[in-house]
């Protein structure tokens, strides 16, 4: 068990009140950056564990967080993903209760300390805060995505890949599902739903992330991962009681396909017609959606260009959504097992490593 110096943690030979499990693959720095975030935080009131999971990284993150004095794993499937890193680590967990980061996120230091109380509710099984971009002036991408994470606060239908939850609930439905390549947390909370518990987001700072999107490849890539998820988790559940984005999945088949026929329709009868008006037509159609869109979306930001640049991204991502459930019906009619669609440059290649 790892004591974090001068905080929450009491002594190592007490058992642990909180287990803290980082999962990550190649984030090089921004992993240090996260584990020191750990260890700064503000005392809770108990002893808490540190473990990392690894997921074949090859720019040596194990010894990176056993430097911290984090417990390390591997993952040792073929498949590795974010649903059996984080089974891994929970498994592995002595607390009742334990703390999910993904190794690219900085915890809050005081996140801990206001929000451990919110399981004397012993309905509450999942509580998770407010995860915000770290540099959203990186990027167009991380400036308008930075905006996805706001969720309004109270009982929600499911949390985020960073989250407190009860490990003997985790016991009770079987931990994530591993044959998920995306989506495994709203579907892990589907399942503590129909126990009868609640999943709670507290209006609190709780991570800052690292999402790191620089390109539009990257930016595509995972929108295709979200509509893979939309597809897969939909529909496994779609014939049940308790249903799971189903209206998500359909709204985006419906709104894609519209905005992809006007996009082709368009560029079809400018060339045809050898004139710009139908170019300016379905111009004059999304940048109207978009206006809508940011008019609704004062909550979000009072600056009024981002919330334009996030009503063009609202209605654009359906199409690379659309493509990713497309992936996966092709993928379930051919027989083709998926493999995971990752859209983050490692650390080794944003920092120029030949070895990459």
């Amino acid at each position: 068990m790892t004591a974090l110096p001068n905080n929450g943690a009491i002594a190592p030979n007490r058992s642990p009140s909180l287990s803290i499990v980082i999962i990550g693959r190649n984030e090089g720095e921004r992993l240090d950056r996260c584990l020191k975030s750990v260890l700064a935080i503000e005392a809770f009131g108990g002893a808490s564990e540190l473990i990392y999971v690894d997921s074949a990284s090859t720019d040596g993150s194990n010894l990176r967080a056993a430097q911290f004095g984090a417990k390390t794993l591997s993952i040792g499937s073929a498949h590795p993903c974010a649903a059996v890193a984080r089974n891994i680590g929970w498994r592995a967990a002595q607390a009742p209760i334990v703390l999910f980061l993904d190794g690219d996120t900085i915890l809050d230091g005081k996140f801990l300390t206001s929000s451990i109380g919110e399981f004397s509710d012993h309905q509450v099984a999942v509580v998770f805060g407010n995860r915000r971009e770290i540099d959203p002036s990186g990027s167009i991408f991380n400036r308008i995505l930075d905006l996805e994470w706001m969720v309004a606060p109270g009982p929600v239908e499911f949390c985020g890949g960073d989250a407190l939850m009860r490990r003997d609930v985790l016991e009770r439905v079987g931990g994530y599902d591993e044959r998920l390549i995306a989506g495994e947390e709203p579907e892990l909370c589907r399942r503590i739903r129909a126990l009868g518990y609640t999943i709670k987001h507290v209006n609190r700072p709780m991570t800052g992330h690292d999402l790191a999107i620089r390109r539009f490849a990257q930016y595509w890539r995972r929108a295709l991962r979200t509509g893979y998820a939309y597809a897969e988790v939909s529909e496994r559940f779609k014939h049940t009681d308790l249903p799971l984005w189903r209206e998500q999945a359909r709204g985006n088949r419906v709104r894609g396909t519209v905005l992809s026929v006007l996009t082709v329709s368009a560029l079809s009868g400018a060339i045809a017609l050898r004139m710009v008006w139908p170019l300016l037509v379905a111009t004059a159609i999304i940048a109207g959606l978009a206006v809508r869109t940011a008019s609704r979306s004062k909550w979000r930001s009072s600056n009024l260009a981002t919330r334009l640049a996030f009503g063009l991204h609202s209605h654009f991502v359906q199409i690379p959504i659309l493509f990713g459930q497309l992936r996966y019906f092709y993928y379930r009619a051919t027989g083709k097992t998926a493999q995971l669609i990752e859209y983050k440059d490692d650390a080794k290649r944003l920092a120029g490593s030949p070895d990459t």
